[in-house]
């Protein structure tokens, strides 16, 4: 007999095994074995991370996870700096297109400015919300 178990909270080590199921099944289907995560961060002169930038790229595409900059340093250029170095790399693998999500709370407009386009809105994510796709072809 099996069973299943729901995890609440941190389950990194479940989320790295089907992370690499995942990967190995998308790389035999297409072909591509290139996948490779990126981080970029801006930091102060103490090293304390004021933003950062994370996200992968795989098969001519540039997936970013996620994108952060604290509050003091919004509207200061620290984002697109980051962006466009996110660019910049995905180019240099021979992507194509960079996706990413943000919620319609979060900074869709800001993205739009970079040049990215809404390609899906999904409603209620969360429940108010809009979750935006956008897409940016290089």
């Amino acid at each position: 007999m099996t069973t299943v178990a729901i995890y609440v909270g941190d389950a990194s080590d479940l989320e790295t095994f089907l992370a690499e199921r995942i990967y190995e099944f998308n790389a035999a289907a297409t072909g591509y074995h290139d996948a490779e995560s990126f981080a970029g961060s801006h930091r102060n002169g103490s090293g304390d991370i004021e933003a950062e930038i994370t996200g992968f790229t795989w098969g001519g595409s540039c997936f970013v996870s996620y994108l952060w900059v604290a509050e003091a340093f919004r509207g200061r250029g620290v984002g697109s700096e980051l962006l466009s170095a996110a660019e910049v790399h995905a180019r240099g693998k021979g992507c194509r297109v960079v996706i990413l999500s943000s919620h319609s709370f979060q900074a869709p407009d800001f993205y739009v400015r970079r040049g990215y386009q809404q390609v899906a809105q999904i409603s209620d994510y969360p429940v108010g919300y809009d979750d935006i796709v956008l897409v940016k072809r290089l």
